[in-house]
């Protein structure tokens, strides 16, 4: 029986999934933490990753004489900058650091937000790498020329592998020096960060099925995966899309450590408002995404301010009175992205002697929800179809809370995935993809991917995403 394995490296942790490779059938899983972070400054060891992948397939040394091609998807936006020997000049910064907005406004205001939207698909925010770049060359100018290779996380991760420089079209265009609608880098952008001469260090853009190479590591060939083919890899939001066999229409709300609600299209967007990105998808077409700083972290943080978990918290919610009036929450706990508000702090509105637990935890959950409403909103604004189905998925979609909300703030069903780890499948449906050299279309028919339980709303609370925006704004 051969296998394939999917690799999720995001900030918490990395997850590798095996699957079969004809069926998708799940054989097993395993998984390690990453080093916590604490924006403003959200910073890892690129080495970390590697030591968490690594450990994961030792976990799965049984089943990797099966294993004949692995892909990876990896937290987008991560700056990793190597030496000549490919080690680490830092740690990376991450999607999540927002040090980095002094930059991302001094780029922008340099070119004006309709000429970056032009080039690149998108708004270079705080988020983004090359306000990350901008940020080394202002501060740490002296590791700038020690650059050997400028990758993002998931390039790191098929180099370890490969070694090999690559990296894929849809995990580039969230760079901010990558035009997706032309699929090449832009010189230009990194001229305006102070980094030109980089073009040359930076890794070489495979094609959607093209494959990166074979697994050279000592450390994996020890566990037997010579002569695995390892695929192109992409960013984890392109890699959810293949999980889900998203097509176009269909649109996707994830809840993790950010939220994010995109869309598959079939053409480029150019947003200058900067709410949209313009990204590219791992399959030649786009995948249109708006992004939240603020997600499950934010449920988290009252659940323990309330005494409690995050099942506890969404327990409460789930019990609340049907309220339209009831307190808002505006989430910006750790600044905000969407909209473009780095420096923003949350908060909690409408709050009267008769406020309940149950209240405020059902305030939680419908202000996470609700800035990516906005976002779903945003896309249908710059023309994408998200008229088909809505997909709820993340860590976030295994709570009861968040799934009924979902539906009822939408006043419309949401389904959600039979396969809750929808980053670690897709990159298993892209591995597949690259060994077998079929298309997306033909791993979902034969895997079937998509399928899941649909959640109906019990209320229609679309007056409270009405409210939420007039406090957000």
């Amino acid at each position: 029986m051969s296998l394939v394995a999917g690799v999720d490296s995001s900030t918490q942790s990395t997850k590798v999934e095996l699957r079969n490779i004809e069926s998708g059938r799940f054989v097993a899983r395993a998984s390690r933490p990453h080093p916590s972070t604490s924006p403003p400054i959200s910073e890892q060891d690129p080495r970390d990753w590697w030591a968490a992948l690594v450990g994961c397939l030792e976990e799965l040394s049984a089943h990797l004489g099966d294993v004949v091609a692995i892909s990876i998807g990896g937290q987008q936006h991560g700056l990793v900058m190597l030496d000549d020997a490919g080690r680490p000049l830092r740690p990376a910064k991450l999607w999540n650091d927002t040090t980095s907005a002094p930059q991302s406004t001094r780029l922008i205001d340099a070119s004006g937000p309709s000429f970056w939207a032009s080039a690149c698909g998108s708004v270079p925010v705080a988020a983004f790498t090359i306000s990350k770049l901008a940020w080394v060359a202002e501060n740490e100018a002296h590791l700038i020329d020690r650059i050997v290779r400028l990758m993002l996380p998931h390039d790191y991760l098929t180099y370890r592998l490969t070694g090999n420089a690559v990296t894929d079209r849809g995990d580039a265009s969230g760079t901010g020096w990558f035009d997706a609608s032309n699929d090449s880098y832009r010189p230009d952008l990194l001229d305006a960060a102070g980094c030109g001469a980089l073009i040359t260090r930076l890794p070489r853009v495979l094609a959607p099925s093209e494959i990166a190479g074979e697994v050279v590591s000592d450390e994996l060939l020890a566990l037997g995966l010579g002569g695995v083919v390892v695929g192109p890899g992409t960013g984890d939001n392109m890699a959810a899309a293949l999980g889900l066999g998203l097509e176009v229409g269909d649109h996707v709300i994830s809840l993790g450590t950010s939220g994010t609600v995109y869309a598959r299209s079939t053409t480029a967007t150019a947003d200058e408002s900067g709410a949209v990105a313009g990204f590219a998808d791992a399959t030649g077409r786009y995948l249109p995404l708006v992004c939240t700083l603020n997600a499950t972290k934010v449920t988290d943080t009252v659940a323990g301010w309330l005494g409690t978990d995050a099942a506890g918290l969404a327990d409460l919610a789930s019990s609340a009175a049907a309220d339209v009036d009831g307190p808002l929450l505006v989430p910006y706990f750790d600044g905000e992205r969407t909209p473009n508000l780095p420096l923003a702090t949350g908060s909690l509105l409408g709050l009267r002697n008769e406020t309940s637990r149950e209240s405020i935890a059902l305030a939680a959950h419908d202000g996470v929800l609700c800035g990516l409403l906005a976002g779903r909103d945003a896309l249908d604004a710059v023309g994408v179809d998200v008229s088909g189905r809505c997909f709820l998925v993340g860590g976030g979609s295994r709570s009861i809370a968040y799934r009924q909300r979902a539906a009822d703030l939408r006043n419309s069903p949401v389904t959600i995935p039979n396969d809750d780890e929808v980053v670690a499948t897709g990159a298993a449906v892209q591995a597949a993809m690259a060994y077998l050299q079929v298309s997306l279309e033909t791993i979902s028919q034969q895997w079937g991917l998509g399928a899941g339980h649909r959640v109906e709303p019990a209320v229609d609370a679309t007056s409270i995403v009405d409210r939420y925006g007039e406090a957000a704004s």
